[in-house]
């Protein structure tokens, strides 16, 4: 199972990348365990200067954006 989450406070750009992540999983039809992270201190304690952050099995991915669908798809193969 993937382990995918999205770090944000719940700005625009953050929900529109939560969005994003649950369009691509229920697409490629895989099993993914997706946590939305929008704790400060929990932003803080990994390090995240710039929001939303991806981060996929615990690999950093995408910073400061919202990558489309078709593009978390390819993050994901």
């Amino acid at each position: 199972m993937v382990k995918i989450e999205v770090l944000g406070t719940g700005c625009s750009k953050c929900n529109i990348l939560a969005k994003n992540v649950e369009k691509a999983v229920k697409e490629m039809e895989i099993e993914a365990e997706v946590v939305k992270v929008e704790s400060l201190q929990d932003l803080m304690n990994r390090g995240v200067m710039m929001i939303p952050a991806l981060y996929i099995n615990g690999e950093e991915r995408a910073v400061g954006r919202a990558p489309s669908v078709e593009e978390i798809k390819e993050l994901l193969k």
